[in-house]
């Protein structure tokens, strides 16, 4: 088995993920509607011998939505394009289990995988946001944990169709007329509560056989389907304790579904704003924190709080008094953001804006070696099996990250310096289907 290296991500949003990184004048006018800048990103990712590419998705835009969502390119539609400008990055999408169809997803992400040449990546993802079901000809919402129940059938029948052409199944064979062996295509005649699927795909086997396996979160309910058939986990983990807890318990049930332990790699999100000096980072933190409106940054709250209305509240009111709707939000995030605010008795206004600029990542501000000692900390600590990277400010702030961090990790032996052979989960160390 070779060497272990810190897995790393960018996780792609056209203007940075601070949710004023707009405002900044060292910002790309439009953002992640700017496929040459888009391209540039992608090839400095690249550079820096990320191991992912990843995009998000939302099925459900306000006007109070983060800039980078109001408007922006269908992630697949976009990851097709950067793979052709791309060689080896691997190119992971959210995609919803809530409102796809098993059939049309695979054929997509089997599409994307033929084109990249096997580095294609599925983010798993339920829909957290309520509202989203108004899109997609309903009123409510699928409640928790019905959603997923419907994950986990949703990914059995994508497996299926993915694995119903055997390999060599198109023989093309001009001399003697036979364009397939029909003895290696197989129906997959799924019925479940869910789905009925009878297959095969159309379109045949891909070089990675199914795309690498992403899941998104950390509630129980979603911990639980990573455990059993994620390769990655992104989850938001604001201090190395409770990563380090996380990181434990998620192996654990990994373990209890027959898989061996090490073999989903969790990757928790890290937001860097770097600067020369100490001073210098947190200049810029301060900047943009500083450009945060009130009002928005109350809205991009809210899910996070089961869309409870926080105008009723001063901005002064300390976070822990008020009370919060646990319903059908994103479970998993308000654990962590109300921990964090209680520890330091944060008050509304404090949250909004840490919530805001990096929607409840892990912050660090520093210098690259403050950002690479943290890294570092909690890869060798069993906190973190590698980072998805959240540059609050494209393109300066990721072009420091890949310039100045980038070089000290590999200089310690934490990060490759050049890409392995193969597919995409092949270069995770798992074989292709």
């Amino acid at each position: 088995m070779g060497k272990k290296y810190m897995k790393l991500g960018l996780f792609l949003a056209g203007y940075g993920h601070h949710v004023a990184s707009w405002r900044h004048p060292e910002s790309i006018e439009k953002g992640p509607m700017d496929i040459e800048h888009l391209i540039k990103v992608a090839k400095k990712a690249e550079q820096g011998k990320f191991d992912l590419l990843f995009l998000a998705d939302s099925l459900f835009v306000s006007e109070t939505s983060h800039p980078n969502v109001l408007s922006r390119f269908e992630p697949l539609t976009l990851l097709t394009v950067l793979a052709r400008e791309t060689k080896e990055i691997g190119l992971a999408s959210t995609a919803s289990t809530t409102y796809e169809q098993p059939f049309h997803l695979a054929r997509i992400f089997s599409s994307l995988d033929h084109i990249s040449h096997g580095r294609a990546a599925w983010n798993i993802v339920t829909s957290s946001i309520n509202n989203t079901a108004e899109n997609f000809n309903g009123t409510r919402h699928m409640e928790h944990e019905l959603r997923y129940e419907r994950a986990a059938e949703f990914v059995e029948v994508t497996n299926k169709l993915w694995k119903s052409w055997e390999k060599d199944t198109f023989s093309r064979n001009k001399e003697n007329g036979e364009f397939i062996d029909v003895r290696k295509l197989h129906t997959i005649n799924h019925e479940g509560k869910h789905f009925k699927v009878k297959g095969p795909l159309n379109i045949e086997r891909s070089p990675q056989v199914r795309p690498l396996l992403i899941q998104a979160g950390s509630s129980p309910t979603g911990t639980d389907l990573a455990s059993k058939v994620a390769d990655i986990v992104f989850t938001a983990q604001s201090d190395k304790k409770d990563a380090k807890d996380f990181y434990e318990k998620l192996q654990d049930k990994v373990i209890a579904n027959d898989r061996q332990s090490g073999q989903v790699a969790i990757m928790p999100g890290l937001f860097p704003v770097l600067g020369n000096t100490e001073d210098q980072a947190l200049d810029s933190y301060q900047t943009l924190q500083d450009m945060i409106l009130p009002e928005i940054g109350l809205k991009i709250l809210a899910p996070y709080v089961g869309e409870i209305d926080l105008n009723t509240y001063n901005l002064s009111t300390p976070f822990a008094d008020i009370e919060f709707d646990s319903g059908n939000g994103v479970q998993s995030r308000l654990k962590v953001i109300l921990k964090e605010a209680k520890e330091k008795n944060l008050t509304l206004e404090q949250v909004m804006k840490q919530v805001a600029g990096s929607r409840g990542h892990h912050i660090v501000i520093g210098t690259p070696e403050t950002v690479a000692d943290k890294m570092q900390d909690w890869f060798e600590n069993n906190a973190a099996d590698g980072f998805n990277i959240m540059p609050p400010l494209l393109p300066t702030q990721f072009d420091l990250f890949v310039e100045k961090v980038i070089p000290i990790l590999q200089d310690r032996g934490l990060v490759q310096t050049e890409y392995a052979r193969g597919t995409l989960r092949e270069k995770f160390g798992l074989v292709n289907d």
